[in-house]
């Protein structure tokens, strides 16, 4: 049976469901931060990473703002303060604490957090409950946009805790996982693209964010996009060329950004006795020739490419193939939490890192930003960001799908972020 969360809106009669699925996705935040101790729940390590416990509670804000207080007969509000703290950057309903400061908030305290979760949690589960309510079918949807909302931010839990263990000289373990090896994987191959207009966008049957719609047609030219990611391997010939101190591959601003940063590898990447090592979730390692590179920057997957002689996809190009395949990789349902091995069996469309696109974020050709304060969920980013496609390693499978658009700014490269390769047919 399909989960509610697998469908853009739901009948009355499938209340259970939801709340089976309210509780489900809930319980996942906090199963992640069960390996945390006390100490990593407040850690801010940069301005762009969030401490744990801030997520826990921006979450649960979520909810309380957008259902709880405009649906809810008689809420109360667990803290009044809390509507300042936890907001993230919804300015029609009100102020919020500076972002690069969360790290700064000794108080709430761990255990309030989860109290603020707990009371969010039985208040929804009486709202959801009353399928009488004139508003139902609007609780529905804000509630299943609500609990992707979330998954997202699961996501954006394992990436900053990532950085938060990395940046200890005592390099914590999160999770100790054995990766998939392969003495070799498959050479890269082309998927041909024919040229003609395609359609791309939402089809409008279940969960879509609104930056996913409307569909709409596009036109593609004959073209070549690889069959599998970019391996460590691959990315090591470009580091040991010297690339990193040859202007001519890089975007002007990327250029600028290596120089005055010092980058020479990807994130979390060392060179220890002649060998790279990496930080993953399961402790410093080698790093897998053969997994996919990870934690590059749109600046480094770009670079890349021009330095092979390709060039990263269109956003329109990965969906007219990734459309093509179902939804299996190496999600966080797999539970390695980390990019494995290219094994054949499938094209690495969905999962192990967010792919690189060289298309500038930017809405849909007839998209409009939804009214109200929920607008501001996509449609005020879609400013000097790159779309990246496909899911990570730690993206839930049923939270992705061919029209999902993530977004993130050229330089940032503490997601899950790799590269794909394409070209234009000759």
């Amino acid at each position: 049976m399909p989960t509610s969360l697998q469908t853009k809106s739901v009948s009355s009669a499938s209340s259970a469901l939801l709340i089976e699925d309210y509780l489900r996705v809930r319980a996942e935040s906090e199963l992640i931060c069960q390996p945390l101790e006390i100490e990593d729940y407040g850690m801010q390590t940069f301005a762009d990473v969030s401490p744990p416990k801030w997520h826990l509670a921006h979450v649960s804000w979520f909810f309380e703002t957008f259902l709880l207080k405009p649906f809810k007969a008689n809420y109360r509000d667990f803290n009044p303060q809390f509507a300042h703290l936890f907001n993230s950057y919804y300015e029609t309903v009100g102020t919020f604490h500076p972002r690069p400061e969360r790290g700064l908030l000794a108080r709430p305290t761990v255990a309030e957090v989860y109290q603020y979760r707990a009371y969010i949690d039985a208040a929804m589960q009486e709202l959801l409950d009353d399928d009488s309510h004139a508003k139902y079918q609007e609780i529905i949807n804000r509630t299943i946009l609500g609990l992707h909302h979330e998954q997202q931010h699961q996501e954006l839990l394992y990436t900053d805790i990532k950085h938060i263990f990395a940046y200890s000289l005592l390099q914590p373990v999160y999770l100790t996982c054995d990766y998939p090896v392969t003495d070799s994987i498959p050479a890269i191959d082309w998927l041909e693209i024919e040229a003609g207009v395609h359609e791309a966008g939402h089809k409008g049957h279940g969960f879509g964010y609104d930056n996913e719609f409307p569909r709409h047609k596009n036109y593609l030219a004959d073209s070549r996009v690889a069959n599998r990611l970019l391996s460590n391997g691959e990315y090591i010939e470009f580091i040991e060329s010297g690339a990193y101190q040859q202007a001519q591959y890089w975007l002007s601003d990327g250029w600028k950004t290596v120089q005055q940063q010092n980058w020479m590898a990807p994130l979390y990447w060392q060179k220890q006795d002649g060998a790279w090592w990496h930080m993953t979730l399961s402790g410093y390692r080698p790093v897998d020739l053969n997994a996919p590179v990870c934690h590059v920057s749109l600046y480094e997957a770009d670079a890349y490419a021009r330095w092979a002689g390709k060039r990263l996809p269109t956003e329109q190009e990965w969906e007219h193939l990734a459309a093509q395949t179902r939804v299996h990789g190496n999600l966080r349902d797999s539970g390695f939490l980390n990019p494995v091995p290219a094994n054949g069996e499938h094209t690495q469309f969905y999962g192990d890192v967010w792919e690189w696109t060289q298309s500038s974020y930017s809405p849909y050709p007839g998209y409009h930003t939804p009214a109200g304060a929920i607008g501001e969920y996509n449609g005020k980013f879609m400013s000097n960001q790159f779309v990246l496609r496909g899911g990570s390693c730690v993206t839930p499978q049923e939270h992705i799908r061919a029209s999902y658009r993530n977004f993130f700014y050229p330089g940032d490269r503490w997601q899950f972020s790799g590269v794909r390769l394409a070209e234009d047919s000759k």
